[in-house]
C-alpha cells in the first residue's frame, strides 16, 4: 500500500477529461463539476443524464490524443484496457489521473466527503473499501458543527486574539475545550 498525499486542490476553471458514459463516470463528472471544473465527456455510449449537466460530450471510442492538455483526466469505463490505456496516456501528458477500475494504477483518488457550515472532511481507507469511507464519513457528517455554532466560535477567536496575554490565553483555552466537547472530545488542555 503506498501512501498517499492528502490535499485539497483548487482546480476551478480546469480542464478535466473522462472516459467512459455510464454510472460510475455519472458519478465523477458530478464530482468534478461541483469543484468547478469545465468537464468532457468522452463514450461510445453515453448515460442520458449527462444531457442535463454542463458538460462537452464526444460521443466515440477514445483516442489518445484526448488526454493532451487535461488537467484531470478519469479512466471510467467497464474496459481494463481502456482504463489501463487512459492511465498511461494521462501520466504521459502530465495529468492527474483516476484509474475507477484500479486505484493503484492512477495518481488520484476520490474521497468520501461530507460539507456542513464550509467545515469540509475528506475520507480514504487507503484501500479499495468504499463502504467503509461511507460509513465514516456519514459518522463524521453527524459531528460537525451548525453554521452558528461556526460563526459563533470563530467571533469568540477572533476576539481572544486581541487579548492580553494572559487573557488572550484563558480564552482560547475555553473555546478550544468547548470546540472539543462540541464534536464529542473531552479537552486534552492546548495542543
Amino acid at each position: 500500500m503506498s501512501v498517499l498525499l492528502p490535499v485539497f486542490l483548487d482546480l476551478q476553471g480546469e480542464s478535466a477529461l473522462v472516459v467512459g458514459g455510464g454510472a460510475v463516470a455519472l458519478r465523477r463528472v458530478a464530482t468534478l463539476l461541483e469543484a468547478g471544473l469545465n468537464v468532457t465527456v468522452v463514450a461510445p455510449e453515453l448515460h442520458p443524464d449527462f444531457a442535463k449537466m454542463s458538460v462537452q460530450t464526444a460521443q466515440r471510442a477514445y483516442h489518445a490524443s484526448d488526454s493532451a492538455g487535461q488537467r484531470v483526466v478519469v479512466a471510467a469505463t467497464d474496459s481494463p484496457a481502456v482504463n489501463d490505456a487512459v492511465t498511461a496516456d494521462a501520466r504521459d501528458a502530465g495529468a492527474l489521473v483516476n484509474h475507477a477500475g484500479n486505484a493503484g494504477q492512477g495518481s488520484l483518488r476520490f474521497a468520501a466527503t461530507t460539507t456542513r457550515a464550509g467545515v469540509q472532511v475528506a475520507v480514504s481507507s487507503g484501500r479499495e473499501l468504499p463502504m467503509l469511507t461511507q460509513a465514516l464519513t456519514e459518522r463524521i457528517a453527524e459531528l460537525l458543527p451548525t453554521q452558528a455554532q461556526l460563526d459563533g466560535w470563530t467571533a469568540r477567536r477572533e476576539e481572544a486574539v486581541t487579548l492580553k496575554p494572559d487573557a488572550k490565553a484563558a480564552a482560547l483555552a475555553e473555546l478550544r475545550a468547548e470546540i472539543r466537547a462540541g464534536v464529542g472530545l473531552q479537552d486534552r488542555g492546548a495542543a
